[in-house]
């Protein structure tokens, strides 16, 4: 344990990430009965080791809570940043969902006989070395080391210095579990500390095959702007409720209440809800006084001030449509038609989850072929936009663009594939020559290793 930490803390970063490529290499060739084995270790340190992160944690608390107090840390950072029994306990089930998942790699994709004794097999295969940046959340650490070790790949991680007590001891119990696996290199898992050593991180085109950063839309383009590596950017969450004007009040209640409410600090949760027009005298009444009652700011739009029994409402400035909060404030628009719900999304909207509460199916059916997010929900909360509740075990991010991933990024995410080719002796110049032909006869995919 003390050699693999030292390692990541004592060399710089251009040695890290050669080891970490080299960790990749071996990583991709374990069998997954022993990477399944290892994250069921992983998952029981935790438990074990609960006394320690929950100390860890608390030291990171008490700094923050006078960053807070002193004005330089949001609550919503805070709240990010504080563990429970209870999360320590999801973070070992989560990690062992990952394990009880099917193996991700070996898979054949597709299998295409070019011609007689000549096999061509698309099969999935490891990334290899990711770098992933983020802030506070310290639980994320071993959702992204489950996901890595059963995915074949190394990881470089970078957490926010108001996390560092926690992302130090989280990583180091991690690679303690795993010392027993002898096959389970010590460069699999590194931690960096500093603004610097990232932007080092950045140039290393040559080792590092993906960074995936979790924050602002900002800083997601700045990592963009200064690296040449792919980036899967996790980037802001404007999450939008649209309560059609043939909702069923009770359930845009419930899921608006929730969609803000249940976790305000998450990226799911929702920032804006609009409103139809023909429900909005009805169903605002109540919703604002459900939310002023759970200690909600709501800051309204013109038509939604003007809805005499509402009070207490702030009046919404042009930066609210396009702020994320992560915090216990909500805008409200109201609108007069899908369309112009829709064309608010387009312009506000980050591309993270948006939702429709309707009992009109051509309305909803509507509403998510046009929106364009990588999640798009009807009757049903924004904060269901996770990896463990859609099953992927746990998430490295929920990636708003659009290649190689998109929504909440599982196994699948981590892979990419690799030709191979079998012959018999085959060469090129037979078919040049029409000595022989093509057949390109697709077979039955076998999706086991």
């Amino acid at each position: 344990m003390k050699q693999a930490t030292e390692a990541a803390v004592g060399s710089n970063v251009a040695e890290l990430a050669r080891r970490a490529k080299a960790a990749a290499r071996q990583l991709a060739i374990i069998p997954g009965e022993r990477r399944n084995a290892a994250l069921k270790a992983a998952a029981y340190a935790i438990e074990e080791c609960k006394a320690d992160i929950l100390n860890a944690n608390q030291r990171d608390c008490d700094d923050a809570i006078r960053a807070v107090e002193a004005g330089r840390m949001s609550q919503a950072l805070l709240e990010r940043l504080q563990l429970t029994e209870r999360g320590i306990a999801q973070m070992a089930t989560g990690v062992r969902k990952v394990a009880a998942l099917p193996d991700p790699l070996g898979r054949k994709l597709a299998v295409t006989e070019l011609d007689d004794g000549l096999t061509l097999s698309k099969e999935s295969c490891p990334l290899g070395v990711i770098g992933i940046v983020f802030e506070s959340r310290p639980e994320i650490i071993p959702q992204i080391a489950a996901l890595a070790l059963k995915s074949g790949n190394a990881l470089i991680l970078k957490g926010g210095a108001e996390a560092v007590n926690s992302n130090r001891t989280l990583t180091l119990i991690w690679s303690h579990a795993l010392v027993p696996f002898f096959e389970i290199p010590a460069n699999a898992v590194n931690l960096l500390y500093t603004r610097a050593e990232v932007d080092e991180m950045l140039s290393l085109v040559d080792d590092i095959d993906l960074i995936i950063p979790r924050g602002s839309r900002e800083f997601v383009r700045y990592v963009a702007e200064h690296s040449q590596i792919p980036v899967l950017g996790h980037g802001e969450g404007i999450c939008h409720v649209y309560v059609d004007r043939a909702a069923d009040l009770h359930k845009a209640l419930k899921i608006a209440f929730d969609s803000k409410v249940e976790y305000p600090a998450a990226c799911n949760a929702m920032e804006t809800l609009l409103v139809h027009e023909e429900i909005a005298p009805l169903f605002l009444t109540d919703m604002v006084t459900r939310f002023q009652a759970a200690g909600v700011e709501v800051r309204g739009c013109p038509r939604t001030l003007a809805l005499a029994p509402i009070g207490g409402v702030i009046p919404a400035v042009e930066d609210d449509w396009a702020t994320e909060y992560s915090d216990l404030i909500i805008s409200v628009r109201v609108v007069s038609t899908t369309d112009e719900a829709i064309e608010h999304i387009d312009r506000y909207g980050s591309g993270h989850t948006d939702a429709i509460i309707t009992e009109d199916g051509e309305v909803a059916a509507h509403f998510m072929e046009r929106v364009d997010a990588a999640g798009v929900y009807h009757n049903a909360s924004t904060r269901f936009a996770d990896g463990f509740r859609y099953g992927f075990g746990a998430e490295l991010g929920i990636s708003t663009g659009k290649l190689h991933a998109r929504g909440p990024v599982g196994l699948e995410g981590l892979t990419t594939y690799k030709y191979k080719l079998a012959g018999d002796g085959h060469v090129v110049d037979s078919y040049s020559k029409g000595e022989r032909q093509f057949k390109h006869r697709k077979l039955t995919m076998n999706a086991e290793r």
